[in-house]
């Protein structure tokens, strides 16, 4: 019996792995035309958001959005956005696989 108990246990924490994928976030498209729908950056000096972690992105945007990060091209994008566009931006891109950026 403990054996099974381990084993469904073990089964049990590997699910999160096979979770689906995040959706397509709706105000993709903005942040697509400078970092790639994928993360890989299509614009020389933007960075590649592909695989970055999701605490990391999110909290980011946010600092963007409320100018902690004074970036103005990054400020006026994330201006209008919510609290839950920023996390599902922050959830796709950090799910998407990291590619090399194309040299310029």
């Amino acid at each position: 019996m403990r054996i099974l108990t381990t084993a469904a246990l073990a089964l049990a924490l590997t699910f999160p792995a096979f979770a689906a994928p995040p959706s397509k976030p709706a105000r993709l498209g903005l942040c697509a035309a400078c970092h790639g729908a994928d993360g890989t950056a299509t614009m020389p000096g933007a960075p590649n958001l592909a695989g970055q972690r999701k605490d990391y992105l999110r909290e980011a945007l946010r600092q963007y959005r409320d100018g902690r990060r004074d970036i103005a091209v990054m400020r006026a994008a994330t201006g209008p956005l919510s609290d839950a566009e920023l996390d599902q931006l922050a959830e796709w891109f950090s799910a998407q696989t990291p590619h090399p950026q194309a040299a310029p």
